[in-house]
């Protein structure tokens, strides 16, 4: 038998709050095209991802990873802060 590993899914974006303890909301931007104005309108996502270490801060971009679910509405981790506000 053969084991297959799965690619998570990864995504990156901005912390909008770190007020919570060991979890992060990162919020996720993207640009989708209008099917009849031809258009790009910004859309964004609101995720709760796992921090252990309570190292993110507000303003980080950081990269998550989807995982396991944690909590009811965390199933996502931090992997990396990719860029710091200090």
């Amino acid at each position: 038998m053969t084991t297959v590993t799965k690619e998570h899914k990864t995504k990156s974006g901005v912390v909008t709050s770190d007020k919570m303890d060991q979890t992060v909301t990162v919020m996720i931007e993207r640009k989708i095209k209008h099917p009849l104005y031809k258009k790009y309108i910004k859309k964004s996502t609101k995720i709760h991802a796992h921090d252990p270490d309570n190292k993110c801060q507000q303003g980080d971009l950081v990269k998550i990873a989807e995982c396991r679910p944690i909590s009811k509405t965390k199933s996502w981790k931090v992997v990396e802060i990719v860029e710091s506000t200090k």
